[in-house]
């Protein structure tokens, strides 16, 4: 019988499959199902796990095939193939913060399945390291016993960009496990860099426990799939013609766990599914490992842990979801929650968390869907409540590498970058004018975005020795702000899709609470004449804001643009800082006005188009004082994923007429959804706090093995 904490990790508990409200079901446009960087992450895009194949997150097919044998006859529960093998009844679907829970049933039998991407914040050790627990529960339902064996296969597709490439293969036995093992011939290692790419160089990993009831074979895919689904096994020998195309008879890693007799009591078996690229990130003409595999970590030894502490790591994850769920659903409601929710994996997903050469922990952000950019500052400013609110010392590892960027002769501009580079090549940034000219550059954007994001650091602690490592360089931003930043100039702001905008009310936003942000770190760090100076400049501006932007019952798009308007985002976080530099009523009409533009799926971005951002939307949400206004603005972007027809991950950009992408998709950004609990001070500093106590655990833990060095 299964022990109760991993019947809750798996989702059998009662009440697990409860939907979002009476007849409400949430149906999300795209399901996470292998969520660990850009390079490795696997999602279902159809209503049914067996309605199509997996898919990278770009739409490439990266096929994962299961079925199950029970009493003589195959059943398929995940993929569209073999088509005569006839798919089980998917019962229920959930997406919780760190796993997918599905559940099957046909033949008298029920099937669990769970994806556990053991995501959690507070442990970096954990977050990088690229493996998911592919968990299978089975019972009877009819109150008989059933014969059952279990097979799951994973085609060569997962190691390579284009199906056209050559790879090889091999098998292993290691720590009690069978572990087999596909990649490409070439390895070319970090050797290209682009949007619509995927992984080809490391490999790509199945490893199941090395018992009697345990097979393995790597063959081609006919070959394993019809003999499991006409015989319940495997092919008798690996396919040894290789190295070959991907698409040469599509090469499957592939595995069957026989479960013998099952009754009512349920049985379960874990699948683990690895990917280890060696190397993840050039950072300035220099390789650097991925974060779980700095200093001598190999990754035998990374699995071997990961397996024996499943039972731990599974019942982590499961309390966590628990608790999110539940503070998620307190301060949004239940709608909110599952939005959020589908959100988790998908923000951290879209960075790599890499070592520097000292250990220093440097996580980077891909662009993905968007250009391609890595680092960049105006897709972690918007991700930003995901990290404050979890783990400060991600955003830390985010910012780390732009400000010593930033603070390097190479960059030559009294403002902020926008970039390091094209992922996976932080090598100087590549947008507009890149080091070479001021052309399609972001200052304003980008300037204050670093000085709030600061600022937002020190908050909690009231400390900002991180800000003072870089400190005359955050005051060359905060002086281009005195000078440029009330009434920017024509320029681009973060919403670049829209073009170029002189006069900008949003912008103009951003900056003034830059400045009192940086009054904050001044004051944080003993500077107090400059502080003071600060303090006032920004109430000044604001002050002129207010005059500049007034449009009767809103406020303008543009200062010289009367009957324009917009969504005043930027004012999130003169209400995170605590800076109270806007008054509340400036928040409160604008918030009434949205609900006179509000469309079916949300209110547009401004007056000029009818989309959307989602994370933005969400941050205008998070500045009403009432449930009712929250839920006006909150429940529309939780209707447009529940109905879009374009089955992607979670988009950030969509029409508000028909719930349509616009483009971008499974970015970081989303993380902006996590903003209504940073303006709840209390969950906001418990979250926090876990995470520090989880690093002064792991530095007590240490010090015993270091001092013995």
């Amino acid at each position: 019988m299964l022990a109760g904490w991993l019947i809750v990790w798996l989702g059998l508990g009662a009440g697990a499959g409860q939907s979002v409200g009476p007849g409400e079901p949430f149906r999300p446009p795209a399901v996470p199902l292998v969520t660990h960087d850009p390079y490795f992450s696997v999602w279902s895009f159809g209503d049914r796990l067996t309605d199509d194949w997996t898919r990278h997150w770009t739409g490439a097919v990266q096929a994962l095939i299961g079925m199950v044998w029970i009493d003589q006859r195959a059943y398929r529960f995940a993929g569209p193939e073999p088509e005569a093998v006839s798919a089980m009844q998917q019962r229920r679907l959930e997406v919780l913060p760190t796993r997918t829970i599905y559940e099957f049933s046909a033949g008298g039998v029920n099937l669990t399945l769970t994806f556990l991407s053991p995501l959690l914040p507070e442990d970096p050790d954990l977050l990088s390291r690229s493996i998911t627990y592919l968990t299978l529960v089975a019972m009877s339902e009819d109150g008989k016993e059933h014969n059952l064996r279990l097979y799951l296969d994973c085609s060569a597709e997962w190691a390579v960009n284009t199906p056209d490439q050559v790879v090889g293969w091999s098998r292993a036995r290691s720590g009690g496990l069978h572990v087999l093992r596909v990649g490409t011939q070439a390895q070319s290692v970090l050797g290209k860099c682009g949007d619509n790419l995927r992984i080809d160089w490391g490999h790509f990993y199945l490893a199941v426990e090395d018992r009697p009831a345990t097979a393995v074979v790597i063959a081609g895919h006919r070959a394993a799939r019809q003999r499991f689904a006409q015989t319940g096994r495997l092919p008798d020998s690996d396919d040894l013609r290789q190295p070959r195309p991907a698409n040469d008879d599509w090469p499957v890693l592939a595995c069957t766990v026989d479960l013998g007799q099952v009754g009512r009591q349920p049985v379960s078996t874990t699948i683990y599914l690895v990917y280890d690229d060696l190397y993840s990130i050039e950072y300035f003409k220099r390789p650097l490992r991925p974060y779980w595999r700095r200093g001598a970590a190999e990754l035998a030894d990374i699995l071997a842990a990961a397996v024996g502490k499943a039972g731990e790591i599974g019942r982590r994850c499961a309390e966590f979801d628990t608790e999110l769920m539940a503070d998620l659903e307190a301060v949004g409601g239940r709608r909110y929650a599952r939005l959020a929710a589908l959100a988790f994996r998908q923000t951290i997903a879209a960075h790599k968390l890499a070592a520097d050469f000292d250990g220093t922990m440097l996580m980077f952000p891909k662009e993905n869907f968007s250009n391609g950019c890595i680092g960049t500052v105006d897709v972690i400013f918007p991700s930003s409540p995901f990290f404050l609110l979890f783990n400060p010392r991600l955003l830390e590892a985010q910012l780390r590498p732009v400000l010593t960027y930033a603070d390097s002769p190479r960059w030559p501009f009294p403002f902020a970058p926008h970039d390091l580079g094209t992922y996976p090549w932080a090598n100087g940034q590549v947008y507009g004018g890149g080091e070479r000219s001021e052309e399609n550059q972001m200052p304003v954007e980008e300037s204050a975005n670093l000085l709030i994001l600061l600022a937002a650091l020190a908050e909690l602690d009231r400390e900002a020795s991180f800000a003072n490592q870089w400190w005359p360089l955050i005051s060359r931003w905060a002086e281009y702000l005195r000078e440029k930043g009330l009434d920017p100039e024509n320029q681009l702001c973060t919403d670049d899709f829209t073009g170029h905008l002189a006069h900008n009310a949003n912008l103009s936003i951003k900056a003034i609470i830059a400045i009192g942000a940086y009054a904050r770190l001044c004051e944080l760090t003993g500077r107090q004449p400059e502080a003071t100076s600060s303090r006032a400049l920004a109430e000044q501006f604001a002050a002129q804001w207010m005059k500049l932007a007034e449009d009767g019952d809103h406020y303008r798009l543009a200062f010289d643009r009367p009957g324009t308007w917009s969504l005043k985002y930027n004012l999130l976080w003169d209400r995170v800082l605590g800076l109270s530099l806007f008054p509340p009523q400036v928040a409160a009409r604008e918030l009434a006005f949205y609900q006179t533009r509000l469309n079916r799926f949300g209110v547009p971005l401004d007056g000029r188009e009818t989309y959307a951002k989602l994370d933005f939307s969400a941050w205008a949400a998070a500045l009403a004082e009432r449930p009712a206004d929250f839920q006006a603005l909150m429940n529309p972007l939780y209707e447009s994923a529940h109905v879009t027809p374009d089955r992607v991950p979670l988009t950030d950009w969509y029409r508000t007429t028909d719930a349509r992408c616009v483009g971008f998709r499974a970015r970081s950004v989303v993380g902006g959804l996590y903003a209504p609990l940073l303006l709840d001070r209390d969950r906001w500093v418990k979250w926090a706090r876990r995470a520090a106590r989880h690093d002064s655990l792991q530095t007590r833990e240490r010090k015993p093995q270091d001092a013995s060095h």
